[in-house]
């Protein structure tokens, strides 16, 4: 079972926890890096596209999940809890699948949204973000074991890991301006072109389709 809470995270005010899994939450390990520009399509073995509703003042987010070479649809939500350390080990990540129905009752919920495009670059899956966040790539390495984890060796592509910048999570991103990401990317030395909006993706009403 999962240990008690260890008190907020700075970044988002929730509460944090010493990660241990418990009958359905499992730990998430995952590495994370910062590219200077999105994959090669000749690269690319799978393309699927994700809207993700942050819903506000909760761990909850909503996704719903693309695939255009197939058509088919993914719809859930997922509770994440921050481990209270650093290093690969995210916390822990809960996954509920949905129905339609399920999915639209909830995307009635005020929520924060994220748009990107997430190619299958193996060993990597490399999120290509829209809207305010549209000149951010960002690659993401999932891990079974701590050992494997440490063990990996990032690609050439890759500028600069983020594991442990709080500011390039979901949760964070979703609220940022463009200006914002403009500074943190400069920090590692990624200059972000201008363009796009420069609100975040704010919205309290239900998605379109």
């Amino acid at each position: 079972m999962l240990c008690g809470r260890d008190g907020p995270d700075r970044s988002t005010g929730l509460e944090t926890v010493s990660v241990r899994e418990q009958e359905y939450a499992r730990i998430e390990r995952e590495r994370r890096f910062l590219l200077a520009a999105p994959p090669a399509p000749s690269s690319i073995t799978v393309t699927r596209l994700i809207r993700d509703r942050y819903l506000e003042g909760t761990r909850l987010r909503l996704r719903r999940i693309e695939r255009p070479d197939t058509g088919s649809r993914e719809l859930k939500l997922t509770q994440k809890v921050p481990a209270n350390r650093p290093g690969a080990v995210q916390g822990l990540i809960t996954n509920t699948y949905l129905s339609q129905a399920e999915y639209d009752l909830l995307a009635s919920l005020p929520a924060a949204v994220l748009s990107k495009t997430r190619f299958s670059v193996p060993p990597l899956g490399v999120d290509v973000f829209v809207g305010p966040l549209t000149g951010l790539v960002l690659a993401e390495a999932e891990f079974s074991g701590d050992e494997e984890a440490l063990a990996f060796v990032p690609p050439a592509q890759c500028v600069a890991e983020v594991t442990d910048d709080v500011r390039f999570t979901g949760g964070i991103l979703v609220s940022a301006s463009r200006r914002e990401l403009s500074a943190w990317l400069a920090e590692y030395g990624i200059r972000l072109s201008p363009g796009a909006d420069s609100e975040p993706g704010h919205d309290h009403s239900a998605p379109m389709y």
